[in-house]
């Protein structure tokens, strides 16, 4: 069989919506798609309150294996993600795009970030689909 898919899941600052979607992706669809995370400036280090609930939530330590990168960072990929930047996301050359249109819970309370996780969760499991049947 060829290589897995590769998916980006971009977004400005790669600190909080990506790296919940690059670490759910890895958890749930490592089996159909490599997942990879990335922006066009980066924070120093991933979201705190991100970091905290997918540990919670899932028992993923997303700091043992993953950091805020540049798009210059990863791999050429197949498909692309943007979060749902409210500016112009940044442009990575692929096969497919889609936004999915997240709203950022930097500051927000733990449901507004949980609200945003499961529609992660939801979105990886859909695109696992998709891509296991080559859609």
């Amino acid at each position: 069989m060829n290589s897995k898919m590769k998916v980006a899941f971009i977004c400005v600052h790669n600190s909080c919506r990506s790296q919940i979607a690059e670490a759910l992706g890895r958890h749930f669809a490592s089996g159909v798609f490599e997942s990879y995370s990335a922006g066009t400036e980066t924070k120093r280090q991933i979201n705190q309150d991100a970091v905290r609930l997918i540990k919670k939530l899932y028992g993923i330590d997303m700091e043992k294996t993953q950091y805020p990168k540049l798009l210059s960072d990863i791999p050429p990929v197949d498909v692309v993600i943007t979060m749902g930047c409210n500016v112009e996301c940044p442009y990575l050359p692929c096969k497919q795009r889609e936004d999915w249109g997240l709203n950022d819970p930097t500051g927000k309370s733990d449901e507004e970030f949980e609200k945003v996780i499961s529609t992660i969760d939801m979105k990886i499991m859909e695109l696992r689909v998709l891509k296991r049947y080559g859609l």
